[in-house]
């Protein structure tokens, strides 16, 4: 079963009506119409009713193609707006085409018709694709760069691309400051493995494991971190980047290490004062650990 299309039809004559949708038809599209005439007759259809595409004529009595466009515009439509016209020239075509309308054809050339509206159907739906995409990208692109958590991409080659807001307020540098220079801004002589490293194996391997390591904030300070390090794929699938997203575990590490100093201290006092044939359970736990 074909499609069934809403076709709005800006005509005075009945005629030339009844052509345009025989040609449709016989193109093979199942299709339902309405025409109008006036500017009022245009809003009216706009507003009671969806349509798949307008086909216009270009002069009418007290209407024309060139003011029914503004009224097209005007309502916010994406959806296919054909000039139909026996006496339109190529001059007056191209400022049609200027002024929105996506295309032309000529009333003595019909068996063209068909091809152009499902060609102008098939780039409205590819627009909305688009925007639904770009919607999507923008509203991530906003998660990230707001994020809490420090994320920023870089080049397989070191060069830092993004530099969302965690990122400013973990290290201390705007992106302004950082986008476009090496990431091994970042590193501290204790770090390891190298950025180098990390993206020669990402880029070998596909992918590297978390891992945990200690960078140097702008003011110079030392902050150790945990590395999560995701590729950034192409469309075909090939890495051409990373992504970062790194964490703050000073703290968390500070305290393993005073609980461990704790528990070493326990073990000192217990075997200071245990019998000297008993050992002690933390000095057990601690040699196991």
């Amino acid at each position: 079963m074909s499609d069934l299309y809403r076709v709005l039809l800006i005509e005075d004559c009945a005629h030339d009506a009844f052509f345009n949708v025989r040609a449709l038809k016989g193109g093979g599209m199942e299709v339902q119409f309405e025409r109008v005439e006036t500017a009022a007759q245009f809003n009216a259809a706009l507003e009671k009713k969806t349509w798949d595409f307008i086909l216009s004529d270009h002069c009418l009595p007290v209407f024309n193609s060139f003011a029914a466009l503004e009224i097209y515009k005007g309502v916010g439509l994406d959806i296919p707006f054909i000039v139909v016209s026996g006496l339109i020239g190529e001059e007056q075509a191209v400022k049609l085409v200027k002024a929105g309308a996506h295309n032309y054809v000529m009333k003595d050339n019909l068996s063209q018709l068909v091809p152009t509206v499902k060609r102008e159907l098939q780039a409205a739906a590819d627009r909305r694709v688009r925007e639904r995409l770009y919607d999507t990208e923008s509203f991530m692109a906003s998660i990230v760069r707001d994020c809490n958590n420090a994320l920023f991409g870089t080049t397989l080659e070191g060069s830092l691309l993004t530099w969302n807001r965690g990122a400013q307020n973990l290290y201390g540098y705007t992106a302004s400051e950082v986008v476009g220079g090496p990431a091994t801004i970042l590193e501290s002589p204790n770090q390891f493995p190298s950025q180098t490293e990390i993206l020669r194996e990402l880029k070998s391997s596909g992918s590297v494991p978390n891992y945990e390591t200690v960078h140097l904030r702008k003011n110079g300070t030392p902050i150790e971190v945990s590395l999560s390090i995701s590729p950034i794929k192409e469309a075909k699938g090939r890495i051409i980047g990373a992504s970062v997203l790194a964490q703050d575990v000073t703290r968390r590490k500070k305290e393993e290490d005073e609980r461990i100093g704790l528990i070493q201290d326990l073990a000192d006092a217990l075997e200071r004062v245990r019998p000297a044939n008993v050992q002690s359970p933390l000095s057990v736990g601690l040699n196991h650990h």
